[in-house]
């Protein structure tokens, strides 16, 4: 008998606000994961119980929901109570009686439900998908985190470390990982959170938290060293191991932490749109390089106590890609593995593989866990709206000439990448030779800020040549600096203030056929690289179906559209 696990993370009541997704498990092993917003069609499916995703597994493999053997929700609700103190101050701090009654009333419904009927909402919610319910059991959020990252890096031993704004009761958590599971070591408990530390800095910046951290990031190159701004946010918060940041966090939300920044810096909370300061960006370079000195401490500190020199790590902070940059550099790390769907999305994975055997997962060299598309199925879309295609023989070779020449190219091929990241399979493409490619992307394609920069995909066998490194970056979640002779040929996917860029490796294992593409264009142009975003426009999420980029194509600026083994033109 084949043994069936669901495990799921909603955004619903006692378990989170956003980044619902589901996965399945077969015998132990991931079959197929997506998340809420693919399905959607909402950026992040805040407040959502991600019905779609959980479907979307079913159907995978033909299930009910009672062919199921176990359920697994990547939350315990049963352990907030460990910051009750935190919610009762919160609520007692209100402005006005009025919200301070509903405030603590809330807190009050909310331990209740936690302590007495944990599962309760989820299993009404899944009976409207089918019954008899499987049996619900539920992990620590953190624990989730941590497995998602440990259990499919292949080490032996690691240091593990999760950081995000808030589990249940933790911000971040030092785990020391063996063969025989997790460890949990050190918790720094909700609020003292870089999670929402960064989030804080964020909205200051005028960007939304859980959306904008990484604007932030790609802002702070522009940055300059301001001593007025670090002195002043070194007397409100403490950085390294024993980092401390309630100063900032230690109201609900953000709210309180922003206003506190502008009573610091005297200067009000941004709101409108158009160029940066000067100032701001100094402030966003101030905010990262607190947050990246206090992460390669606590790494630093912890690698040292536990005697290994393998950092794993996840979390919604982990998507900061220079910050774990710096944690590569380190001396004292000899190897890394970051989830690439670090973010809650993740939880489900983690929560599939807690109870197993590390040994027992297999590593994870790819993100494409959810659904394809035949070419047959893409023909019948295409002749039912009359639209005009070519199936070229020399598929990748047709493309790689067309983006040689200039060409922007939306790239649908395989099952679609879980996680933040557009990896090959739902991509936009372009020259990375030129600014007049990124200027292209970034205002008739993308529709964004001019200044946020690119990405780029390139054979794992020019990583030397092109990023001074040997390591492989198949999941676009770390920073390098292009050698100086190879600069001038990858001006679209360069930082534009730094030079850094942030890579994705392609080899024949994980993706043959964008491997392929990238080869045909090395020998047209001498260039293994490709500028490569995801596949959406501004806001959305990254497109799921053949006809979701069917419809993007036509409303972006792009000249051609890859769908399997047929191109169109328009």
């Amino acid at each position: 008998m084949v043994f069936y696990r669901l495990a799921f993370k909603p955004a619903i009541g006692l378990y989170g606000q956003h980044d619902p997704s589901a996965a399945l498990f077969e015998d132990g092993q991931l079959v197929y994961a997506i998340e809420e917003e693919r399905l959607s069609r909402r950026k992040h499916a805040v407040g959502a119980f991600p019905r779609n995703a959980i479907q979307a597994c079913l159907d995978y493999r033909d299930l009910s929901l009672s062919d199921l053997d176990d359920i697994v929700l990547p939350y315990d609700p049963s352990l907030q109570w460990k910051i009750l103190p935190h919610y009762l101050e919160t609520a007692l701090s209100a402005d006005n009686w009025l919200k301070r009654f509903v405030f603590l009333g809330d807190t009050i419904v909310t331990q209740v439900r936690g302590q007495m009927y944990p599962t309760r909402q989820i299993e009404n919610k899944l009976a409207s998908i089918g019954t008899p319910v499987p049996p619900i059991s539920t992990q620590p959020h953190h624990a989730c985190h941590a497995a998602s990252a440990f259990h499919p890096s292949e080490f032996e031993e690691a240091l593990v470390l999760t950081i995000d704004a808030k589990g249940e009761y933790d911000a971040t958590t030092v785990w020391h990982g063996t063969p025989d599971g997790l460890e949990r070591i050190r918790t720094y408990p909700h609020p003292n959170s870089l999670g929402l530390f960064f989030a804080v800095v964020t909205e200051y910046l005028g960007f939304r938290m859980f959306n904008g951290e990484g604007k932030v990031m790609g802002l702070a190159p522009y940055g300059r060293p301001n001593r007025t701004i670090e002195s002043a946010l070194r007397d409100v918060i403490e950085t390294g191991a024993d980092y401390d940041v309630t100063d900032l966090t230690n109201q609900w939300g953000t709210d309180a932490g922003v206003e506190q920044l502008e009573s610091i810096f005297d200067r009000p909370r941004r709101k409108t749109s158009g160029a940066f300061t000067q100032w701001e960006k100094d402030l966003a370079l101030t905010a990262q390089s607190l947050l990246e000195e206090t992460v390669v401490d606590l790494v630093e500190t912890y690698c040292r106590k536990i005697g290994t020199n393998n950092v794993a790590l996840a979390g919604g902070v982990v998507l900061n890609c220079k910050m774990n940059q710096q944690i590569i550099n380190l001396d004292i790390v000899d190897d890394v593995f970051i989830q690439p769907v670090a973010n809650d999305a993740g939880l489900a994975l983690g929560a599939g593989w807690l109870d197993q055997s590390p040994s027992a997962v297999d590593q994870m060299s790819t993100t494409y866990f959810g659904p394809s598309y035949t070419t047959s199925t893409i023909k019948q879309r295409l002749e039912a709206n009359k639209i005009e295609y070519t199936e070229p023989d020399q598929l990748e070779r047709t493309i790689a000439q067309r983006l040689a020449e200039g060409s922007l190219v939306g790239w649908f091929q395989g099952r679609l990448e879980m996680g933040p990241r557009a990896l090959g399979n739902r991509s936009i493409l372009a020259d990375p030779r030129t600014a007049d490619s990124r200027d292209r992307v970034n205002e008739h394609v993308k529709h964004r800020e001019g200044w946020r920069p690119f990405a780029p995909s390139l054979l794992e066998t020019a990583s030397t040549e092109y990023l001074g490194t040997e390591q492989s970056s198949p999941f676009m979640i770390t920073t390098s600096t292009v050698p100086s002779e190879r600069t001038d040929e990858l001006k679209a996917v360069l930082h534009p203030a730094d030079e850094t860029t942030r890579p994705q490796t392609v080899n024949d294992d994980q993706n043959p056929r964008y491997a392929k593409l990238l080869r045909e264009f090395e020998k047209i142009t001498g260039v293994p690289v490709l500028l490569n975003t995801s596949f959406n426009d501004h806001g959305e999420p990254i497109v799921t179906t053949p006809q979701e980029a069917i419809k993007d194509f036509y409303g972006m600026g792009l000249d051609y559209l890859v769908l399997e083994d047929v191109v169109v033109k328009k």
